[in-house]
């Protein structure tokens, strides 16, 4: 499984959502806190672009020996419909100053140095040392996780609905009305969302997760395809 140092610098250097929290500009519109471009420095410090008039880069500007702490919030929403479509939330907080030079003409870098990062995803809540952050790399299919996602859920929702043939207790033959949606992928598996069409209560209430591990790390698109047909074919036997 990813390690949530993985998982965390995953989330940084995808595309989700995010939104730089900067004491004394609760009231700025959150757009305007938004990065337009993030980065992760050899050394850890997440690198954020803003335009250079951004709020944020004049706190930043002002501050006095990195005197001001913020927070970097990163939201992950599923590329599917799922019932609960966030698949999880991370924070890093830190002291924030202006890189100079570091941008291009109009933008301005503002480096956030991490003190603290959490994790709450799909594995559940877990602190995150900096130093493992600065260590993990991401994972070499998160480029491609959104395009893959909705190609498995629309080209072959007949096969990933297969799936329920290798759950345990579960592993009666779906309903017509039973749903299975591919959630999340990396090169150590993928989660699938089950949904029980023909049961009682709220779309969320009759869901649960599953997770189908590789026999060995998928790092490539060849290697992902081989895994893929191989978790498809089990469906057979």
């Amino acid at each position: 499984m990813p390690s949530a140092a993985e998982r965390t610098r995953t989330l940084v250097q995808s595309t989700c959502s995010a939104v730089l929290l900067v004491p004394g500009l609760e009231a700025t519109r959150p757009e305007l806190l938004c990065p337009e471009a993030r980065s992760v420095a050899g050394d850890g410090d997440v690198h954020l672009v803003f335009p250079a008039d951004a709020p944020a880069v004049r706190a930043a500007t002002h501050a006095q020996d990195g005197d001001i702490r913020a927070v970097l919030e990163l939201t992950d929403v599923a590329p599917v419909s799922v019932p609960h479509r966030i698949r999880g939330r991370a924070w890093l907080s830190g002291w924030i100053t202006v890189v100079p030079g570091t941008a291009e003409p109009g933008r301005a870098t503002v480096r956030l140095e991490l003190d603290e990062v959490t994790v709450d995803d799909l594995w559940g809540a877990q602190g995150v040392d900096p130093d493992a952050f600065a260590a993990a790399s991401p994972d070499p299919l998160a480029a491609y996780e959104t395009e893959l996602l909705q190609h498995l859920h629309s080209g072959h929702g007949d096969q990933v609905r297969r799936l329920w043939r290798l759950l345990g207790e579960h592993r009666d033959e779906p309903g017509p009305d039973d749903r299975a949606v591919p959630l999340a992928l990396d090169r150590f598996g993928l989660r699938v969302r089950f949904t029980r069409g023909g049961a009682t209560g709220s779309p969320a209430d009759r869901s649960f997760d599953a997770r189908f591990e590789f026999p060995e790390p998928a790092d490539d698109l060849v290697a992902l395809r081989r895994a893929m047909h191989r978790l498809f074919d089990a469906t057979e036997d």
